[in-house]
């Protein structure tokens, strides 16, 4: 499991590396949340990983293409992808759907604004574990619906005054 958690970091790190000069450009879409915040990247940052904790869950991954760059000497605005779960949640996801594990942990998206603002974006678990509906029935449909409910509690704490 660690290394399928390092080898996703790795690849949201790469693929993230893209996003940060967009960032002006997200927008909500489908299965989406996309909220515009006045807080500057790394207050965002420090206010999820707040909300996370308050919540009761965890923030296992953290990638940030932001932070890579910097390291080699260039700058690009802050762009921080967070994974948060719990285990007892990965427990009753995989009793429901073994293939829904891939989706596992389910990721926060602070990305820095032009402005110096920054957003805060995720796909709702919902939207996340759809694919594997079919398979996983009530067990993962109540599944995704609670945490659908445990991420808005997160957001609204982070991006809350």
């Amino acid at each position: 499991m660690y290394r399928l958690l390092r080898q996703i970091v790795i690849i949201l790190a790469l693929v993230s590396a893209v996003g940060p000069a967009q960032a002006s450009g997200l927008e909500s879409r489908p299965g989406w949340r996309v909220i515009s915040t006045g807080f500057a990247f790394g207050d965002l940052v420090r206010r999820v990983k707040d909300a996370v904790r308050d919540e009761k869950m965890l923030l296992v991954t953290q990638a940030s293409a932001s932070d890579g760059a910097k390291g080699q000497g260039i700058v690009i605005p802050g762009n921080r992808i967070m994974g948060v779960y719990r285990n007892d949640y990965a427990r009753r996801m995989l009793k429901a759907s073994v293939a829904a594990g891939i989706e596992a942990p389910i990721r926060y998206y602070v990305t820095e604004n032009p402005d110096g603002t920054a957003t805060l974006s995720w796909k709702t678990p919902s939207h996340v574990f759809a694919p594997y509906m079919e398979e996983g029935g009530a067990e993962l449909k109540a599944l995704a619906t609670e945490l659908d409910s445990v991420f808005e509690a997160i957001a609204a704490k982070a991006v809350g005054n």
